[in-house]
């Protein structure tokens, strides 16, 4: 497909397919989206987890941002970022797990990651909305973060708890973005400070170009432990996704060496990560080969390693002008349409190794709008040429350009 035909082709898939699933089956007029419930559209129980309710402001948040002001997007990330401010956090400041239906907590804080997905959310609807009191509270969440995220092991990582002594990509993955988009919104310098320092530690500590890959776990001191089966692991999904986090933010910065290695690591992992058999990315692999791998159902084709290759194919086109970067686009979106779409308007989210799907649940009973949704409409946007960060201008530069030096 030319440019033309794929960005109308997304289009349709997300306004025809993907939005109306969600606005169909999880909007909840109780407060709040639904999302435990199956590919079908059917409710498996009306537990929230609040990090999907922060992910979902982030999405209903950014169509409307970046895809078509429409009252009722935003509308919708409105309800559910109330619902959010209303139980999403503990007395401490934390921010919770999972409530039920009313709000009422279930889980306390056990996870960190749900405080940067609130980050991420509310930075794309302080974009829409400029809000005094919800920045606030976004600014009192950062500050919150830093200072346990300086304090390895004061907090907790669920789904995957963080092996004693080391510690996860997973964590500067997300807060790079979530610090980086923060600071974008507010001005904020001392939220950008941190951003690009946890963006440093993806490409210096995890980002390993001894092994042509990202780990998923290093020392606390930010050393390789692969005598380790779990500092062995590569998750290609997650080395996909942090990349073009990272391209955002070093594309800011003009920082176009960090922009070209994060480029090449995403190529590593789209051919380390393809199963030369059966096709699509698995869910993880041992960076020396060796097996098992460490990494609960590593032989899976879940959905949103595809969703974030997609975007992260696109992206590092624009900035980088590489065939190969399309070659491989072209490839994972004839799979990933071919096997994911569900004749109910959403992706069909767990696989085994050959595309049946999986109806057991695999780590949490959560279906959520963010990583389809999201990777459509940054495709869309891209393809469109009318936003979406400073990236978009950068086609042209030169991978000689002189370094701009740190911020």
């Amino acid at each position: 497909m030319d440019r033309l035909t794929l960005k109308h082709f997304l289009e349709s898939h997300l306004l025809e397919q993907v939005v109306p699933f969600w606005e169909r089956h999880g909007l909840d007029p109780r407060g709040g989206i639904n999302t435990c419930i199956r590919d079908d559209g059917e409710l498996i129980n009306d537990e929230k987890l609040m990090w999907s309710q922060c992910r979902a402001v982030y999405t209903f948040s950014a169509l409307y941002n970046r895809i078509e002001k429409r009252q009722a997007w935003l509308d919708a990330a409105n309800r559910i970022l109330q619902f959010c401010l209303a139980h999403g956090r503990d007395a401490k400041g934390r921010w919770v797990f999972r409530v039920d239906a009313e709000g009422r907590m279930l889980d306390p804080a056990t996870s960190i990651y749900v405080d940067g997905f609130f980050l991420q959310g509310v930075s794309e609807w302080l974009r829409a909305v400029d809000d005094p009191a919800v920045r606030t509270v976004a600014l009192d969440t950062f500050e919150n973060v830093r200072r346990r995220l300086a304090v390895p092991g004061s907090y907790a990582s669920a789904p995957y708890a963080v092996p004693a002594g080391m510690k996860a990509h997973g964590i500067s993955m997300i807060f790079s973005s979530a610090f980086f988009e923060l600071g974008q919104v507010t001005g904020e310098q001392a939220v950008r400070d941190e951003a690009w320092a946890h963006a440093e530690q993806v490409m210096c500590d995890f980002r390993r170009p001894k092994f042509d890959a990202l780990l998923e776990y290093v020392s606390l001191d930010g050393q390789p432990r692969t005598e380790l089966p779990i500092g062995r692991v590569v998750v290609p999904g997650h080395a996909i996704e942090s990349m073009w986090f990272q391209i955002h933010q070093y594309a800011a910065l003009e920082r176009w060496d960090r922009v070209r290695e994060c480029v090449v690591c995403i190529r590593q992992h789209m051919e380390r990560g393809w199963d030369r058999t059966y096709g699509g990315l698995f869910l993880a692999c041992d960076v020396l080969g060796r097996e098992p791998v460490a990494w609960e159902h590593a032989e899976t084709k879940l959905w949103w390693p595809h969703t974030e290759a997609l975007y992260a194919l696109l992206l590092a086109h624009a900035v980088s002008r590489e065939a190969w970067c399309l070659e491989w686009y072209e490839r994972v979106h004839a799979l990933a349409f071919k096997h994911y779409p569900s004749p109910h308007g959403e992706w069909i989210q767990k696989q085994d190794r050959q595309f049946r799907p999986i109806r057991k649940t695999l780590v949490l009973p959560v279906k959520d709008p963010f990583h389809l949704p999201r990777a459509l409409v940054l495709c869309i946007e891209l393809l469109r040429g009318s936003g979406g960060g400073p990236c978009l201008a950068l086609s042209d530069a030169p991978w000689t350009a002189t370094e701009k030096g740190t911020p």
